[in-house]
């Protein structure tokens, strides 16, 4: 199984020519009966090897992590972190192995970041006394994060692994919600200010997403598979504080006119989901829309089927938005001035081959 940007490398070294990639993007969409960069296609796994690598890798990882722990607790975070960027000159630099390559990439930044978190752990109270106040722990957080997201971005210069940019991204994002934090000092105690503040990040890392969309409409190169985990990253962070401030998460039961809230701001999620040619939207707020659909067919009276008949219409209505895709696609892209349109993926693969970055 080959991804874009490895049929682009190959017309890159001139093993396949930019006519011959183009004829067989061409061929592949007629058979699929779908255009290609409709495909949201993404680099994941390639064999079983990449399980199988996976999994030692991880066994490898917990291993490290568990003798430095038993030597210093910021050790533990530190040879995690080492001990990934050594696997990934081999299996991401020279293999190109994809799921191994992420599995590595999160294994870094989280032994970056906790090695920073081990070393407060054994030496925090030395340092900022038995009680740090909450501006200092957010401060704290806001530095770590901050060095995570700079250890990143030298992990993308060297391995050039898609998720590497969403990583950096969230560890950017965790350090500017931290600080407005530690500046506007304790948070509401229903925690709408932090809510207001991830999703204000979450806007920005959508809007990022959409600028890495924008330089490849026709999702040949790497650059879409960033895109693709930005905005698998911008998702929840967007989905999950719009519905906790209308009340969704606060409680077991809501009343039907938050029920159909929910249900309409699902509905302009899939035209905004269909408009930009992204699934995620769709995908993160799928709990919250399932949950206000049972408390309407309960509020309706069909309380033992209420979560049968949830199940049913929504499933039923996303393998029709599925197999239909390109036609209300089209129909939504058809509806936006020709500027904006322009901008977005594009609606059939006549673009170009571009080079791989």
């Amino acid at each position: 199984m080959y991804s874009e940007s490895d049929l682009q490398a190959a017309v890159d070294a001139r093993i396949l020519t930019p006519e011959a990639a183009q004829a067989f993007r061409a061929h592949i969409a007629s058979v699929r009966e779908a255009p290609g960069a409709d495909e949201e296609s993404f680099r994941l796994i390639t064999g079983f090897n990449d399980i199988f690598v996976s999994i030692a890798a991880v066994i490898l990882l917990v291993a490290v992590a568990w003798i430095g722990q038993s030597i210093h607790t910021a050790l533990a975070g530190a040879f995690v972190a080492t001990s990934a960027w050594g696997l990934a000159e081999y299996f991401t630099r020279r293999r190109r192995m994809a799921l191994p390559s992420i599995v590595l990439v999160l294994a870094f930044s989280g032994g970056v970041f906790a090695t920073m978190v081990g070393f407060l752990v054994r030496h925090g109270e030395n340092i900022f006394g038995n009680d740090i106040s909450e501006t200092t722990g957010a401060i704290l957080v806001g530095a770590m994060a901050l060095v995570t997201a700079g250890a990143t971005w030298f992990h993308w210069k060297r391995f050039m692994v898609p998720i590497t940019v969403a990583a950096g991204t969230a560890a950017l994002a965790a350090t500017a919600v931290a600080l407005v934090l530690a500046a506007t000092g304790v948070p509401s105690p229903d925690g709408t200010l932090p809510m207001v503040l991830v999703l204000i990040a979450g806007l920005g890392v959508f809007a990022l997403a959409m600028w890495w969309d924008k330089s490849d409409r026709a999702r040949q190169t790497r650059r879409s598979d960033v895109a693709f985990w930005l905005h698998l990253l911008a998702a929840p962070m967007i989905v999950h504080p719009i519905f906790h401030l209308i009340g969704v998460t606060r409680g077991d039961n809501i009343g039907s006119g938050a029920a159909l809230l929910v249900v309409a701001i699902y509905v302009a999620f899939g035209l905004i989901a269909l408009a930009i040619d992204r699934r995620a939207l769709l995908v993160s707020a799928l709990a919250y829309v399932l949950f206000a659909m049972t408390q309407l067919f309960r509020t309706f009276g069909a309380v033992e089927l209420n979560v049968a008949l949830t199940a049913f219409v929504i499933g039923s209505a996303l393998l029709l938005l599925s197999a239909f895709w390109q036609n209300a696609r089209a129909a939504v892209v058809g509806l936006l001035p020709a500027n904006l349109a322009d901008q977005l993926p594009a609606t059939v693969r006549a673009v170009s081959p571009q080079p791989a970055s």
